[in-house]
């Protein structure tokens, strides 16, 4: 087996050299790392990265906790998204991710503390935020490092968070319906108990109640933000006495269900009725008719939470921020002009 000793030979440079080449010390001149670097990979020679992040009292790796179990969660292209967001950076890093698998939340939170109490990773990203969520109590009690995609339901000024203005982003999108003629307009979102869900559906109301419209209980339905959770909300909203003409829907998968509710109910988008959506994932572009949504920068969530959760683990003395990615709507074929009568 090759050792620092036969890379140091091979460079003629002291051992000592190549491990502080190894540990990329910012006192190893670019040329040295460069010699050092190409002899290892010439000579087949592996770092122990156990040995070394035992030195330094490192993992050199992240966990990710999805909200719902890795099978069901992942039907969603926004968390393979977010994921590969996450993952660009870990990359770089060179650390590796811990992706929870449990399929119950208390197998979840079982996983979550056997990552905190085996010492296996150095932070957890949460990729939801709800109401009284039993991970995210303990990780705050622990003081272990972690962040938060979404809004903190407490503590919001101590816990670093990523997050879209979402409140905003459900107001303009409701009212590119509105200003488009219509004015029955229904609200497709996700579990009460998530703050994405209830920051857009909060827009939407905001929209609603400034141009003078009824605002309906009837017309807000919360579902499970996969394909048949919006196949439920059709159901729902095609048997009330006065449909209506405009549907915001709180995630693309979940209007894919829609569309294929109101496709087999006989009714045409956007013809019949119009939908806007949240996300911009690559289904929005190609499916018929393609999406006009609310992109929200998925990868570019993932990719700032791994930077902001990595710098807690280097420096625990790192202040909680909160990062906003910025929102656009991108414009497609999900929205046609109602005629006022």
């Amino acid at each position: 087996m090759v050792t620092i000793k036969d890379v140091a030979k091979a460079t003629g440079v002291a051992p000592s050299t190549v491990s502080r080449v190894i540990a990329n010390n910012p006192r190893i001149s670019i040329m040295t790392k460069e010699k050092v670097r190409k002899a290892m990979k010439e000579l087949g020679y592996h770092p122990n990265v156990s040995a070394r992040n035992l030195a330094v009292k490192s993992t050199k790796a992240i966990g990710v906790v999805l909200p719902s179990s890795a099978d069901k969660a992942l039907q969603n292209p926004f968390f393979p998204e977010i994921l590969r967001g996450i993952g660009s950076v870990t990359h770089d890093m060179e650390y590796s991710m811990t992706l929870s698998s449990g399929i119950t939340e208390e197998e979840i939170f079982a996983e979550v503390q056997r990552m905190v109490y085996g010492s296996y990773v150095d932070g957890i990203i949460l990729l939801y935020s709800r109401l009284n969520d039993r991970v995210m109590n303990f990780l705050h009690d622990k003081n272990f490092p972690y962040v938060i995609v979404g809004k903190p339901y407490e503590d919001i000024d101590e816990v670093t968070h990523i997050d879209n203005d979402n409140f905003t982003a459900g107001k303009e999108i409701t009212n590119h319906l509105i200003e488009t003629g219509h004015e029955r307009i229904a609200f497709i979102g996700g579990s009460k108990e998530l703050f994405v869900t209830m920051d857009r559906e909060a827009g939407y109301q905001a929209a609603v109640k400034e141009a003078g419209l009824k605002d309906c209980e009837e017309y807000k339905i919360h579902t499970e933000f996969l394909k048949s959770g919006g196949r439920e909300a059709v159901e729902n909203l095609l048997s009330l006495k006065v449909r209506p003409t405009g549907l915001v829907i709180s995630d693309d998968l979940m209007s894919l269900g829609v569309l294929s509710g109101l496709e087999e109910a006989g009714f045409s988008v956007p013809h019949d009725i119009s939908l806007v959506s949240f996300n911009n994932v690559y289904l929005s572009e190609i499916i018929r008719p393609s999406l006009t949504t609310v992109d929200i920068h998925i990868h570019e969530l993932g990719a700032e939470s791994a930077k902001a959760l990595i710098e807690k683990t280097i420096d625990k003395s790192e202040p909680a921020k909160r990062i906003t990615v910025p929102h656009e709507i991108v414009f497609r074929n999900s929205v046609s002009k109602r005629e006022a009568f």
